[in-house]
């Protein structure tokens, strides 16, 4: 069974965490569509050309058809003419696929149980935050992530927590209900809060907790 120390001012000690949620064997091609479902549902999609019928003009024809020696042309807004329509252009279009809920918690426990493996997450405490201070922040954090990336987990209450994290270089601060598969991937190392650890070892285990919402 895992565990995970205590960062903060004056605390100590380990939390032991969840086996379901962080004792997963890692599936790495099942975390893989994953994240590229999220990073697909975080696209835009709102590229767009016009057609060769949506440019304006190019309604008569350029020259007549025999008799000027230069090659027939049946309008100037086809596709090899300047100014003309784009041929297989991109189109506004949504990138988004669906993953099975079943998937996404397997998932979500797989890359939970990579930093329990690993070594790196650890639980915050937030006594000492109850001022902003990225001074403070930027302590707490430099013995421990060795200058790496480092994803901050709060839960929706630890708002005025992610003023001290915020501005930090290599540092991402998200609430529990929006982190993904993708940013427990991206990051090097998982500082959560007690509160949004209980969070996402709900989501993994697939329990309903108040403030943590699934949809498909």
């Amino acid at each position: 069974m895992a565990d995970a120390p205590i960062l903060g001012a004056k605390a100590k000690g380990k939390v032991t965490l969840d086996d379901v949620a962080f004792g997963a064997r890692f599936n790495g091609p099942l975390v893989h569509e994953s994240v590229r479902a999220e990073l697909n549902a975080r696209r835009q999609g709102t590229a767009s050309t016009k057609t060769r019928g949506e440019v304006r003009g190019g309604g008569a024809k350029p020259w007549r058809q025999k008799g000027t020696g230069r090659a027939r042309a049946g309008s100037s807004r086809s596709p090899i003419w300047t100014g003309g329509g784009t041929t297989f252009g991109p189109s506004p279009r949504s990138y988004t696929f669906k993953v099975n809920r079943k998937e996404r918690r397997a998932a979500l426990r797989s890359a939970l149980s990579i930093h329990a493996e690993r070594g790196t997450i650890a639980v915050l405490d937030v006594g000492g935050f109850a001022d902003p201070s990225t001074k403070a922040a930027a302590g707490l954090l430099a013995g421990w992530s060795d200058g790496g990336s480092v994803l901050v987990v709060l839960s929706e209450e630890q708002a005025g927590v992610a003023l001290s994290f915020r501005n930090l270089a290599r540092v991402s601060v998200l609430p529990s209900t929006a982190v993904g598969v993708a940013d427990l991937v991206g990051a090097g190392r998982v500082l959560a809060t007690q509160e949004a650890l209980d969070q996402l070892t709900a989501r993994a285990k697939g329990e309903k907790r108040a403030g943590v919402q699934e949809t498909d």
